[in-house]
């Protein structure tokens, strides 16, 4: 096997290719998978979480606590123009009152929004009628 030296015990992947090989059979467009491809993928999935969690630890406030933490990944992954395609799978945490109180306000600015668009129909209705009787 590619992923393993000589020795067996010594590997050069840490992550088990059984599971990357799971989730790369679960696209369909994937039929079967070259143990060289899967070992790739391994190997540069490795690199890229060793770097995101370098760059986040450096530039996060971790380092004052010798710990990478949660924060520190989703500030890298909300500032960072490398890492901002993460910002949806690492989102800054907040607490439960204040999402529903973002909640409340965007639905109440959706209401706001929909009592406009009702108005500008009403309004295009009525100068379609205008136009109908003045024909």
């Amino acid at each position: 096997m590619a992923a393993r030296l000589s020795g067996g015990e010594n590997r050069l992947v840490s992550l088990p290719l059984s599971r990357i090989r799971v989730i790369m059979k679960s696209s369909p467009e994937v039929s079967s998978i070259n143990q060289d491809a899967l070992f790739l993928t391994a190997k540069a999935t490795e690199l890229f979480v060793q770097y995101l969690a370098t760059y986040s630890y450096k530039h996060g406030r971790g380092k004052e606590k010798n710990a990478l933490t949660y924060s520190d990944l989703s500030h890298t992954a909300e500032e960072c123009e490398t890492f901002q395609f993460l910002a949806d799978i690492l989102p800054k945490k907040i607490l439960a009152s204040k999402y529903l109180k973002m909640l409340e306000k965007e639905k109440r600015d959706g209401e706001v929004g929909e009592d406009e668009e009702e108005d500008e129909e009403e309004e295009d209705e009525d100068e379609t009628v205008d136009e109908d009787v003045g024909s």
